[in-house]
């Protein structure tokens, strides 16, 4: 009887309460919105990056390598330092690379510069992702976790889904490749008010809560890799094959659609900046930029339910053999033949669902709990190993070859040594466990 009267006595914007909770939320969400516009914001104007700046397409790839090398050192850093100063410095730390890091590509007069902008801004943007999911499990462990790690991804890819659609036509609207840079540079200012935000709301909700810190569950610890079974190392071969054939290939998919099949930049439109960019997303399928988007607005739609499923059903061994099949015509459609590409996109959506709603939970089921932690941050820096080589890959044989068949055709490889992964995954699991195919 006296817990109603207690609640009402805390006031309804108590940290104990789900309304304090749950605008915390909003902010953690929105600490990587900015990072994930300015990512891909490169990719989005790559036809002008190529124009105005003057740079082969390997460069521009390059851009994106340049950022995964500083992922693979800060894989091996942040944890600790998330550690050793807390979430809530951690964060700041994170925050304030990745402001300057876009400041200073959006700055930059010569590619030079561009590419320590870029470093600077995948050293804080990746372990920026790791403290983010530290402070989420301190503010909702026990409670809405999954919920709250759903709404924070959708946030941030709806950087990505702004970034493709509305880069080149901020360029275009305000006279350069440059405003877009500033754009990106501005949204991640936002995403470090946010985090400012946040920080203060921690600190409230630490005093009175007592919380405690539950630091970087992202680390490596290099003592236990070694017990690590067959399944564990197929599914990190396949997350690095299956990432390498999604990410490198949008990094420069803007410029292939404008290039192959001489797509729009951005929907033909009158009317102020806004009314062109509802327009934009409006027209998704018939502009570069927003064909690229498809991948990650599939994911954002259909994540939610393809996490059911496999909850529901199981089978998640199986579900890698099929999205590493879609791989496959997919880019071999996009190589040899002249369909409209927003076709081969929905299949790679369709793949880009499927396998990470599968891959990422297997995880936990095939190391031990304590192990978890490292058993994420080794696949992750493997994958950054990967996301270093192929998007400079990607534009140098565009460069050599002066069309993107021959890049089509190794993400169409990818896709198959992925295959091989996926089946020796389910072979393997089936002579361990069988866990991976039963459903929770």
């Amino acid at each position: 009887m006296n817990q109603p009267h207690s609640a009402q006595a805390r006031g309804f914007f108590h940290p104990a309460g789900k309304p304090y909770r749950f605008v915390i939320l909003f902010f953690v969400s929105m600490l990587t919105f900015g990072s994930y516009f300015a990512y891909d914001i490169i990719g989005a104007i790559a036809p002008r990056l190529v124009e105005e700046l003057g740079a082969a397409r390997g460069t521009v790839g390059a851009f994106y390598t340049v950022y995964s090398i500083a992922a693979i050192i800060s894989v091996l850093l942040g944890g600790f330092l998330i550690d050793y100063l807390g979430t809530r410095k951690a964060s700041m730390l994170f925050s304030v690379l990745v402001f300057i890091g876009a400041a200073l590509v959006a700055l930059a007069n010569s590619i030079e510069v561009l590419f320590i902008g870029r470093f600077i801004f995948g050293a804080g943007s990746e372990p920026l992702v790791v403290a983010q999911s530290a402070i989420l499990s301190r503010w909702f462990k026990g409670k809405e976790l999954a919920l709250s790690f759903g709404i924070a991804l959708t946030v941030s890819r709806l950087g990505t889904l702004f970034s493709f659609n509305m880069g080149e036509l901020i360029a275009t609207h305000y006279g350069g490749y440059k405003y877009a840079l500033i754009a990106a540079t501005l949204f991640c200012l936002i995403s470090l008010i946010a985090n400012l935000v946040y920080i203060i709301m921690d600190r409230r909700g630490e005093k009175i809560l007592q919380l405690e810190d539950e630091g970087a569950e992202e680390k490596i610890d290099f003592s236990v890799v070694k017990n690590f079974k067959a399944s564990f190392w197929y599914i990190a071969m396949l997350c690095v094959l299956f990432y390498s054939a999604i990410f490198p290939f949008t990094a420069l998919s803007t410029d292939f659609f404008v290039d192959k099949w001489q797509i729009a930049k951005v929907a033909e439109s009158s009317g102020g900046f806004f009314a062109q960019a509802f327009n934009n997303f409006l027209h998704m399928f018939s502009t570069a930029g927003g064909i690229s988007s498809i991948i990650i607005f599939a994911s954002m739609v259909f994540a939610p339910f393809a996490g059911h499923l496999v909850d529901k059903v199981g089978r998640r061994a199986s579900l890698m053999i099929v999205g590493s099949i879609l791989l496959i015509p997919s880019y071999l459609m996009l190589a040899l033949t002249n369909i409209y590409p927003a076709y081969s996109m929905i299949i790679l959506g369709a793949a880009f669902v499927l396998v990470p709603a599968a891959m990422w939970p297997s995880v936990p089921l095939i190391v031990k709990k304590e192990q978890v932690g490292t058993a994420f941050g080794l696949i992750t820096f493997i994958q950054n190993i990967g996301l270093a080589l192929f998007p400079y890959l990607n534009g140098k044989l565009r460069d050599v070859t002066h069309s993107y068949t021959a890049s089509m055709l190794m993400f169409a490889s990818l896709g198959i040594f992925g295959l091989i992964f996926a089946f020796l995954l389910k072979k393997a699991d089936s002579r361990e466990s069988g866990i991976l195919e039963r459903a929770e």
